[in-house]
């Protein structure tokens, strides 16, 4: 399971920093925390920050932003916290005013991470976590963002995101083939994700299946999604 996890931490240098060391063990916990919190989403927390680390690494970015990738995946949940266990564990469809009520995890999330990542010199998580749900095209939330307007971050974070959720069993469905998953992200580029994270995806999307291939056990999640396309909804309401 840690393969390419330690793949692409070689490849991207060590980290060196006590303090971001700190803060990475902070996230790590923290993306513990609310995958604790319902036991369908297992550890998706850790499937999301590593595979944001790789995309990161892949698509030629700095040590320091994959490092900001990988904090903010294990973070972009936390959010969840915050939403009522009737809801964040409800086995059958959400309400509109349910999903509304869900849509709200982002800027929660934002606010608890906003004074620890400030301390930090971390700022542009919040943004990350605030906006990982925002679409390429537009109709995603909580703001509307289009393209380029939404934080780089938050686009590579869309797509692993999506990814582990699909990868993941639910209790209306089993885990998706990683062959479809492929399929669906590559229809959903321009749409739901940005083309060029896409286009990245796909190249190195063979080590990420090892990854979740091997011994990376599959999770849950505990809600159904509204009545999307198949990566437009599970993206919408359950990472």
């Amino acid at each position: 399971m840690r393969k390419i996890a330690d793949f692409f931490k070689r490849r991207s240098g060590n980290w060196n920093s006590v303090a971001s060391m700190t803060v990475h063990q902070f996230a790590e916990s923290l993306g513990n925390a609310i995958d604790a919190k319902d036991h369908y989403t297992c550890s998706h927390s850790e499937e999301v920050a590593v595979v944001a680390q790789a995309l990161g690494v892949q698509l030629g970015l700095c040590k320091h932003e994959c490092e900001l990738l990988h904090i903010a995946g294990h973070l972009h949940d936390i959010g969840k916290i915050g939403l009522p266990d009737a809801i964040l564990k409800k086995t059958g469809r959400l309400t509109e005013e349910e999903y509304e009520i869900v849509k709200q995890h982002p800027a929660i999330g934002a606010d608890i991470v906003k004074p620890v990542a400030s301390v930090a010199g971390l700022d542009r998580i919040t943004g990350i976590i605030l906006h990982h749900h925002e679409r390429y095209d537009g109709g995603g939330y909580p703001h509307g963002l289009k393209g380029d307007d939404i934080p780089f971050g938050a686009r590579v974070i869309a797509v692993a995101d999506t990814l582990s959720a699909m990868a993941s069993n639910r209790p209306y469905r089993n885990a998706i083939e990683f062959s479809r998953i492929i399929e669906e992200i590559e229809s959903c580029s321009g749409s739901q994700f940005d083309p060029l994270i896409v286009s990245e995806f796909l190249k190195i999307s063979d080590k990420i299946h090892d990854y979740f291939v091997a011994g990376n056990e599959p999770c849950e999640e505990s809600y159904e999604p509204q009545s999307f396309g198949m990566a437009q909804h599970i993206s919408a309401v359950n990472q």
